[in-house]
């Protein structure tokens, strides 16, 4: 039998030719007619990108437009990139529009199309097996984090397995769990009023969250802010700064803790604000007090003199200063320390709940009781009696100082020594809802031994990918634009909501993640456990105690209700008092100070955790230890984020793919030329665990010894036509290393290049 892949292999020495998968709309194209937008405009949120900015969907000539939606204010009304090429993924013939099961190896490329009915028999039949020979913790599910993996952690629960994960470990779990650590709760940022931005590689020029980025962007074209960034390379958001610092891999946290000594040493912290919301700060003064920015300067290259006039600079804007806590937090195995150490200057800064600083968000329960009156509708949460207790603890969970990491999404890597070491316990199947652990899990190699292990793999998604190409049965979720969901909560200085909905037909066989999770939980005899008859029914539940909100939802797709406020600014909340009659009485400051909560065991912001040390020993106060990301001889390898692609799942989609099919690896000139490297050259990139082939981008835009590439490219799945082979696959470079206390996986490692 010819397979596809081999098809593909021996056909393109002869023509250019494309053959679509089975289940995909390529596949189906003469049976199935183009989508029909429903309305001539519709507002929804958009889901090419973990941001899901609201937007309004137009339909033109029987085309379909995508923009920001107007009622988002801090959104600006716009989308990025990605969000204008939704109708492309729509309508891409390699998306997947029916289901399809393994016929072949896995991944071999050998695929059936099956009937909804089938394929759910078919999962029904094997995760029973496995819950009844092994136990529900047998099975692991997960999701990418969002809207849409309500309904598979859902699913989870009522299987009985403790070992739910969504893709944080890979991305921004060190900053939720640090955060949970110090505060109780994370932390928004109030970049547009900001008079100074210090900066750690959080580049959102091209890691997009369209409302940050619009709201740094204001500030910045507004002259009013200063921003200085440490990163190893000249990202766009390097080059648009006041300062680019050419920081050393791995070494942000010295800096950090040089800015925090120097704030302490010359007494310029808002004294004041640690007394009255701190804890343990004698502790965290006491250890401060060993980094001076001289020794930093011997770390990480950074001079002495200008760390502090940093912490000077940054003292002199507070409290509208900020040091921002980052997004995608991989760069170490200490993120922990770093990310705290972060927190930890904004809390000397005195910046919480003040204008141009940090602030939570107001939901309507806080927004209410400080307003005296109803301002806000609430959401209700569903809550489904009788689901089963694990019987065992989440595989994480092995090591006790993972504790608030497994409860911020868990280490989505811990599933591959589970699966092929049986540590803690044995993993034999995986439930997978658009998530790609081949691309965003380190060290490829290992998580494809891990799926080939698995007694049966199921993968929901929108595409055949890279992990999807390694299941026994590939569901075809209908895309954002096909499908209505949950309401969300988008409360920021004031409380606010949006929806998704279906915006055209759905093209092919597809079905929205909402109604695949509860049919399988059907199959399985678990349908008590989902007692909603559909989303909208769901949606009804979320609104039970104001089912006015749902219809003005649905004409408005964004709502924001009150104002704008933050509650240590006096200026703020006495607008916020003009504006409600009936509100809480203020401090002495004229503020809300007084009613600042922080759900940590002191009630206090904790820049010393005793309840860290317990489980953690040596871990309560923010210090410094040294990691070693490379060995002599070698360059670092980082990566960070494009703004035309969202990690691993845009690169197949037609006009993101057009604007960036590959990912050139950047090398310095006098690194290049000691390599006999000329910009455009192909390079071998070689590392403890894997070896790519990629292209040579010779600029000064990045430190001698390290070199960079945008993550998600090099895709080894044929299925993803365009993407297969595309510039160099990351993963497959970086060893497994996961940090401490956050359980974050490591994204930097050690290299040798030579060219080709």
């Amino acid at each position: 039998m010819l397979s596809r892949r081999d098809f593909l292999a021996k056909g393109s020495a002869f023509c250019a030719i494309t053959v679509y998968a089975p289940g995909t709309l390529g596949a189906q194209s003469k049976i199935l007619t183009p989508a029909t937008p429903f309305i001539k405009e519709i507002n929804s949120i958009c889901e090419m990108c973990s941001t899901r900015c609201p937007i309004t969907v137009e339909s033109r000539l029987g085309k379909l437009f995508i923009r920001g939606n107007l009622n988002a204010k801090s959104f600006g009304g716009k989308v990025c990139a990605r969000g204008t090429s939704g109708s492309k993924l729509l309508n891409d013939p390699h998306r997947l529009v029916k289901p399809i099961k393994r016929t072949g190896p896995r991944g071999s490329g050998q695929w059936q199309e099956i009937e909804w009915e089938e394929a759910y028999q078919l999962i029904a039949v094997n995760l029973n097996q496995v819950r009844d020979q092994y136990g529900p913790e047998a099975i692991a599910v997960s999701s990418k984090s969002g809207s849409l993996s309500n309904h598979a952690f859902h699913f989870g629960k009522a299987i009985g397995t403790p070992n739910i994960f969504s893709h944080g470990s890979t991305c921004p779990i060190s900053y939720a769990v640090a955060a949970k650590v110090m505060f109780g709760n994370e932390l928004k940022l109030d970049l547009e009023n900001s008079k100074y931005i210090l900066n750690f590689g959080h580049n959102l020029y091209e890691g997009v969250n369209m409302s940050m980025t619009r709201g740094l962007l204001a500030a910045q074209e507004k002259g009013t802010v200063k921003v200085v960034v440490f990163e190893p390379r000249l990202s766009v958001m390097a080059d648009k700064a006041d300062e680019w610092h050419a920081i050393k891999p791995g070494t942000d946290i010295a800096v950090v803790l040089a800015l925090s000594h120097v704030l302490i040493e010359e007494q310029l912290y808002d004294e004041s604000f640690v007394q009255q919301y701190v804890s343990g700060f004698e502790d965290f003064a006491t250890s401060m007090a060993r980094y001076s920015p001289e020794w930093a300067s011997e770390v990480c290259g950074i001079s002495a003199g200008d760390i502090r006039r940093i912490a000077r600079e940054l003292a002199a804007a507070a409290p509208a200063a900020i040091a921002d806590h980052g997004h995608r937090c991989t760069f170490t195995p200490e993120e922990f320390d770093l990310r705290r150490g972060i927190y930890a200057i904004n809390v000397l800064l005195g910046n919480i709940e003040r204008k141009g600083g940090v602030y939570f968000a107001k939901n309507s329960k806080l927004y209410n009781k400080l307003a005296g009156e109803a301002v806000a509708p609430s959401l209700e949460k569903i809550k489904v009696e009788g689901l089963p207790t694990p019987v065992l603890p989440r595989i994480d969970l092995a090591q006790a100082q993972f504790k608030y990491a497994a409860k911020a999404g868990g280490l989505y890597q811990s599933i591959i020594p589970a699966a092929l070491q049986q540590q803690p316990y044995a993993i034999k199947a995986w439930v997978m809802s658009r998530s790609n652990p081949v691309q965003t899990v380190t060290d490829r190699t290992q998580v494809q031994k891990a799926l080939e292990a698995m007694d049966f793999v199921v993968a929901c998604d929108v595409y055949i990918s890279e992990s999807a190409a390694y299941a026994d049965v590939v569901l075809p979720e209908s895309t954002y634009l096909e499908r209505d969901e949950d309401i969300s909560d988008y409360s920021a200085k004031s409380p606010a909501y949006a929806l998704r909905q279906q915006a055209t037909d759905t093209i092919g066989n597809t079905r929205p993640s909402w109604q695949i999770f509860k049919e399988i939980a059907d199959a399985m005899a678990l349908g008590q456990f989902f007692p909603w008859q559909d989303i909208a029914d769901y949606q009804q539940r979320q609104v039970a105690n104001n089912p006015e909100l749902l219809p003005q939802l649905r004409k408005e797709g964004y709502l924001s209700f009150g104002i704008p406020l933050l509650m240590r600014e006096p200026d703020m909340v006495a607008k916020f008092r003009q504006h409600y009659p009936n509100a809480q009485p203020v401090s002495e400051r004229g503020d809300y100070g007084h009613q600042l909560q922080f759900t940590t065991p002191s009630g206090k912001i904790e820049l010393s955790s005793p309840s860290l040390e317990k489980i953690a020993p040596g871990r309560s106060v923010i210090s410094y230890r040294p990691v070693t990301l490379k060995q002599p001889g070698e360059l670092y390898f980082i990566q960070g984020k494009s703004a035309l692609h969202t990690n691993a799942a845009t690169q197949n989609i037609p006009l993101l793919y057009d604007l960036q099919p590959d990912n050139p690896v950047w090398i310095h000139p006098d690194t290049a030329a000691k390599l006999g490297i000329s910009d455009g050259d192909s390079i071998t990139i070689t590392s403890q665990v894997g070896e790519e082939q990629g292209t040579a981008k010779v600029t000064l835009g990045i430190r001698k010894d390290t070199v960079f590439a945008h993550m998600g490219f090099g895709s080894k799945n044929q299925e993803l036509t365009r993407a297969f082979g595309k510039g160099v696959h990351c993963g497959a470079l970086l060893p497994h290393a996961t940090a401490a206390i956050t359980g974050s996986n490591v994204h930097t490692t050690g290299v040798t290049i030579r060219r080709v």
